[in-house]
């Protein structure tokens, strides 16, 4: 009776330490930057595949032409909802690769604004149109180390322009292309 039951132990216990279970992690809070921009994001969980990401952050730009005498750099805050479907969690864990802190490919709708409040520029009296922009889009997320994260993704959806509070009427809406490469912490 007792080597049955250390047998049992032992055949429970290799199946135990798998370790991974196919789902998105509960909570995360990361800070991303990339090559325009810095934002501070949280990806929480609705179900096993499905998280979703909330962020606020400063969306960057470049801009030059016959009216400055140089070129021009801006920065604009950001808020972003993104609901995430990560779609090969099981795939990545049938072969051995790691899904810590939502490690995998996803597709993502994300909505963001882009509100008129301050413009941060080696210009003054810089300003934006207040935009909303509706992306669907396709994305990897993969770990470096245990705290260190990278994202690369793109898509291309629809933007619509509050022209109508600065009196423009020919730009209300166009399309909208987001490609990202990022890097982030965990904490």
């Amino acid at each position: 009776m007792k080597r049955n039951f250390i047998s049992l132990i032992i055949f429970l216990l290799a199946f135990s330490t798998n370790g991974q279970v196919a789902s998105v992690e509960k909570s995360i809070f990361n800070i991303q930057t990339g090559f325009l921009g810095v934002w501070l994001n949280n990806e929480s969980k609705l179900s096993d595949k499905v998280a979703l990401r909330s962020e606020i952050g400063f969306d960057a730009g470049y801009f030059m032409g016959s009216i400055y005498n140089k070129t021009g750099f801006f920065m604009t805050p950001v808020l972003t909802l993104e609901p995430r479907w990560y779609y090969n969690l099981k795939n990545r864990i049938a072969h051995s690769k790691k899904i810590k802190n939502n490690s995998g490919n996803f597709f993502a709708i994300k909505v963001s604004y882009n509100p008129d409040w301050f413009v941060i520029s080696n210009y003054d009296g810089i300003s934006i149109l207040s935009q909303v922009s509706l992306i669907p889009k396709w994305g990897i997320r993969r770990n470096l180390g245990n705290r260190f994260n990278f994202e690369g993704g793109g898509g291309v959806g629809y933007k619509y322009y509050f022209s109508e509070k600065a009196d423009y009427i020919s730009r209300e809406n166009e399309a909208a292309v987001d490609l990202h490469l990022r890097i982030g912490f965990v904490f």
